[in-house]
């Protein structure tokens, strides 16, 4: 009696030491998450000061909240049209195109187990390139009026990620055929825009050539329905595939065996990213860095549980972004330097330092 009693309170203790243990973990983990969100709505109140008007930081946060609240306090009227007409939709539109960026990169490396898979280097931006081109050099478009350009990016990276998804169910929806359909398709209308911009015009180069370098500049009020109803549908579709990605990392056929098939949900994730992918293009151009580098640095942070790793990897997307931008848009005032360079520059020699400092570990397996 006494001897099973001890077993008894030896597995009762083993058992408390597991759960505490897995708070911890779960802890660490969203304490995390909440320090860069809480970094981000504080770089917000100071990124709106920055500019030829002249802005507190606490009249930044009060004619955002004033907004909110319906005139809880008194604000300038002219730097109030200034911070929620021109600066904060611009933020905000950082914050969602770095966090689709983040979140599409994020889950395109899970299902294809490739660290240099992004929505870019599978062929999606080039696809959005061709759009634009198109629409700039011969006037050919698929919705008129103040969205041509728009609407041409937006369709052309949908037609994009339609034929890689159609060519790899058709020969097996493995990661290597699509990666290498990606491959094809980036060159191929990379080659096609190439093509364009020979026969362009000088203004016809330059719009192309500026729409290519990325920018937030696009997002307004206005647009922001679209964008948001295509959050809401993709995002928790994604996450809902977080489990099935965690099974994946041990291979196709463990996944098989555990009642997980691979295929389906590799066609699956990538038909839903690019959606995303495709309607964040649209707007910014080619902003390439995020979607690459944002997984990466959360994985290291915090691991490789895609529940945590796919917001993660959002929230620090919109992190690097809004940031790059702000940099780009002050440090040669009044020119500004396009986001998607910029967040190359400040982005990749960080990514780099992170690699170096990083202990060696394959996540690619």
């Amino acid at each position: 009696m006494a001897t099973e009693v001890r077993r008894r309170s030896s597995r009762t203790g083993k058992l408390s030491a597991t759960q505490e243990a897995y708070k911890k973990f779960i802890f660490r983990k969203t304490a995390f998450m909440s320090t860069i969100l809480l970094l981000i709505i504080l770089l917000t109140g100071v990124i709106i000061t920055l500019g030829p008007l002249d802005i507190t930081v606490t009249e930044a946060y009060c004619a955002l909240l004033n907004k909110i609240f319906s005139n809880c306090f008194t604000v300038d009227d002219l730097a109030e049209q200034v911070i929620w007409n021109i600066r904060f939709p611009r933020i905000i539109g950082g914050v969602m195109a770095g966090f689709g960026f983040g979140v599409c990169g994020c889950v395109m490396q899970a299902v294809l187990k490739n660290p240099l898979a992004s929505p870019f280097t599978l062929g999606i931006s080039s696809g959005a390139q061709f759009g634009i081109a198109l629409a700039a050099v011969l006037g050919v478009s698929v919705i008129g009026g103040p969205y041509l350009l728009i609407g041409n990016a937006f369709v052309f990276a949908l037609l994009c990620s339609g034929f890689i998804i159609a060519l790899a169910t058709i020969k097996g929806a493995t990661s290597e055929t699509m990666i290498l359909a990606g491959i094809a398709v980036n060159y191929l209308f990379t080659a096609l825009s190439q093509l364009f911009k020979y026969f362009a015009s000088d203004e016809q180069l330059r719009l192309m050539t500026s729409w290519g370098m990325g920018d937030l500049a696009a997002f307004t009020w206005e647009r922001f329905p679209v964008i948001l109803t295509v959050f809401v549908i993709c995002v928790p579709l994604l996450m809902l595939k977080a489990w099935d990605l965690n099974i994946m990392t041990a291979g196709d056929e463990t996944a098989k065996s555990i009642g997980v098939d691979a295929n389906n949900v590799r066609t699956f994730i990538m038909v839903i990213s690019s959606l995303l992918v495709a309607t964040v293009v649209c707007f910014t151009g080619t902003i390439g860095f995020i979607g690459l580098v944002a997984p990466h640095m959360a994985r290291m942070i915090i691991g490789g549980d895609h529940r945590f790793l796919i917001p993660a990897s959002g929230i620090l997307g919109a992190f690097v972004l809004i940031s790059a931008d702000a940099i780009g848009m002050n440090i040669i005032a009044p020119t500004i330097i396009p986001t998607g360079i910029m967040t190359s520059l400040i982005g990749v020699p960080f990514f780099i330092y992170l690699i170096l400092k990083g202990k060696r570990r394959e996540f690619w397996t």
